[in-house]
């Protein structure tokens, strides 16, 4: 009877697994997050070693991805396209080098590492150095025929560089989605009503699967070669050049010497003591990379070894993927609250039974706005998903509607500003829900929190904690009370000492005399952030210019669209911010003006992004002094950028800017037009 019960889990396991893998695979519209899908297929391979007498050929377990969609043309890959098993902890990392060096007779392995990228695995064929073909991994035997849509990402070559022109090529790689492409991506999705994508991953696969490919053309994907399958007749280790390669990071090497983009964070290193602390380094840095990663990627490095390890039936042995901790986490909903924002924007919290995600406690997560909590059907008692990605708060992913409780509460928008009793509107053509009370408590905090913050006036000691307290002590009720506090005010705050008191002091009135961008973003006009700021700083030289200028004349500034401009006139044609500004005159705030001789400089106007590492100086440094010079840096790659200034191992986006027909700089261009040579 325990077999019987035993061999039913297996069976229903195996069903389940399969749907997730058509949902994950085949319609890029998953219904459980990795870590569940990861869960479930390691109690199958359980359940399975535990009954070897069990047929699993035809199991999820011994199988890869999902067949490919009956609408796109199918290719048969030459090499199958396999996955990789899992590793989820230390020990199963100290299992597989034990594995690899017992099988290889070696005492110590020299591996080529790198982060796992979350996207969409894919084959490049090259024939005569020329992209000829492109599909999807598929069952991994089988996929589709993505050529139209691969011949839109800009940063895959449609001619190598210095290839071998008699074999067809096989390169593979991961197209993913930038984190800010994604979210750029998703605002449209907003914008215009649609749904939004779940996850850069998501966004990447349903992209490239588009049967029309002007779609993918706007999606804007990026690549990263991870490896290169070659033709039986041309084996690596021949003399051949230029493939005469031993090892996969010279492989690696090669691709990047044929234009094709590589990932940066790669590297060798031997022994499994370097494998976990390539681990550790790369999870701490896994959040301010620019795209979405899940964990690192093993390899035994030695191309002869790899052969001599061998596969198994749906991966290969001489590889591993280390993953990371999920940063998923299943939690219910206890209550959700509204917060006020400085714009007066309203903006729904759930409250969260606390849940560990990603090592971090989570007891909070952004509902962003009604249209969202309409969308996903959230519910007061609800039982959902919830991803946190690094400092980000987090948010609610699904709801699980199949645990829904009977006493479960829909939510509505408040009629009343929850701060000051106002009234609350939602606007035409907006789903933000506003509060207009002109004195909103909440909305004074979150300007003045603005209003002194670091990018702003950079008042350095008046943090949250402190701002509060002025607020609810009356001390101040707007920026400009700011510069009228006096030491005797202050020594009446609790915990507030002479010291201190001087310190802030002091930091105020260093921050009387701001420049003219800072003290542009530190009004918090609407749609104003920095980099905006800057541009209009360089143009108007002194803020009574900005303020006299017309909707015609912003608009006739690059960058600035009918939004940004008619927010800025709308900003200083309010009778009570112009009051405001001349309050914080009569303070002593001077902004300084932007002179003459940036406006004039070399670089004035101009718009720089930087790629790679610079040899002379960090970026910091380079941004200083473009700036110095009139011009501005940029962190994305824009119809509007003047200059790429490429690096050591720059990444992929030069290939985009060589596409798009920017001018690209090297180290010593670029020294010499900063003056620097």
């Amino acid at each position: 009877m325990e077999r019987d019960a035993e061999l039913k889990k297996i069976a229903s396991l195996r069903a389940l697994i399969a749907y997730h893998n058509q949902r994950y695979h085949q319609l890029d519209a998953p219904e459980i997050s990795d870590a569940e899908y990861d869960s479930l297929m390691r109690k199958l391979i359980e359940l399975e070693r535990q009954f070897p007498d069990i047929d699993a050929s035809l199991s999820p377990t011994r199988q890869v991805g999902s067949a490919p969609l009956a609408e796109f043309v199918q290719i048969k890959h030459a090499n199958p396209m396999l996955s990789l098993n899992n590793a989820f902890s230390e020990e199963e990392v100290r299992a597989f080098d034990q594995r690899v060096r017992e099988k290889l007779q070696e005492d110590e392995i020299e591996y080529d590492v790198e982060p796992k990228f979350d996207g969409l695995a894919i084959s490049l064929i090259y024939e005569r150095g020329i992209l000829a073909r492109a599909a999807t991994r598929g069952d991994g035997y089988t996929g589709e025929d993505v050529t139209a849509n691969i011949l839109t990402i800009h940063s895959v070559p449609r001619r190598l560089n210095a290839s071998p022109q008699e074999f067809p090529l096989e390169i593979r790689g991961e197209v993913f989605m930038m984190k800010n492409d994604f979210a750029e991506l998703n605002r449209i999705q907003r914008e215009k009503g649609e749904k939004e994508f779940a996850n850069p991953r998501n966004a990447a696969a349903g992209s490239l699967r588009q049967l029309d490919s002007a779609i993918t053309a706007k999606r804007n994907l990026s690549f990263f070669a991870y490896g290169l399958a070659l033709p039986d007749e041309m084996q690596l280790g021949s003399a051949a050049p230029p493939l005469n390669a031993e090892k996969h990071s010279e492989i690696m090497d090669i691709l990047s010497s044929w234009s094709m983009p590589v990932c940066n964070e790669r590297k060798t290193v031997k022994g499994v003591k370097e494998l976990l602390s390539y681990f550790a380094e790369t999870q701490t840095k896994r959040h301010s990379l620019p795209y979405e990663i899940d964990g690192v990627v093993y390899k035994v490095n030695l191309l002869e070894y790899q052969k001599s390890l061998g596969f198994v039936s749906r991966a290969p042995r001489f590889a591993v993927a280390h993953k990371f901790p999920a940063e998923e986490a299943i939690t219910e909903i206890c209550s959700i609250d509204v917060q006020v924002g400085r714009t007066g924007v309203l903006t729904p919290v759930a409250r969260l039974k606390p849940v560990s995600v990603g090592g971090a406690t989570v007891t909070n997560a952004t509902l962003h706005n009604a249209d969202e909590i309409r969308s996903k059907d959230i519910r007061i008692g609800d039982t959902v998903v919830v991803r946190r990605a690094g400092d980000v708060i987090p948010e609610i992913v699904r709801v699980l509607a199949d645990k829904r409780p009977a006493k479960a509460q829909e939510f509505l928008m408040p009629e009343k500003c929850p701060a000051c009793g106002s009234d609350v509107v939602r606007l035409a053509g907006e789903s933000a829900y506003r509060c207009i009370g002109i004195d909103c408590p909440a909305q004074i905090r979150e300007h003045i929190r603005h209003f002194v913050s670091r990018g702003a006036m950079d008042i350095e000691g008046l943090g949250d904690k402190l701002v509060a307290q002025l607020l609810e002590t009356g001390l101040i009720n707007d920026p400009v009370d700011i510069y009228l506090l006096s030491r005797e005010k202050l020594l009446t705050l609790d915990r507030m000492a002479d010291k201190s008191a001087s310190n802030l002091l002091d930091s105020i009135e260093r921050s009387k005399n701001p420049p003219l961008e800072k003290f542009i973003f530190a009004l918090g006009i609407r749609h104003v952030g920095e980099q905006t700021a800057r541009v209009l700083a360089a143009k108007f030289n002194h803020i009574s210019n900005l303020i006299e200028a017309t909707e015609d004349e912003l608009l006739a500034i690059r960058d600035i669209g009918p939004e940004v401009a008619g927010s800025i006139v709308k900003f200083f044609h309010t009778p009570a911010n112009i009051k405001v500004l001349e309050k914080l005159q009569d303070a002593g705030i001077r902004p300084q003006r932007t002179t003459a001789a940036r406006q004039e400089a070399p670089l004035a106007g101009k718009s720089f992004l930087f790629t790679g590492t610079l040899s002379e100086m960090s970026r910091i440094e380079a941004k200083k002094i473009v700036e110095s010079l009139g011009g501005m840096v940029t962190s994305s790659l824009t119809k509007t950028t003047d200059y790429l200034v490429a690096g050591e191992a720059p990444g992929s986006k030069l290939q985009k800017a060589q596409a798009a027909g920017i001018a690209v700089l090297n180290e010593n261009e670029f020294y010499k037009l900063i003056g620097k040579r």
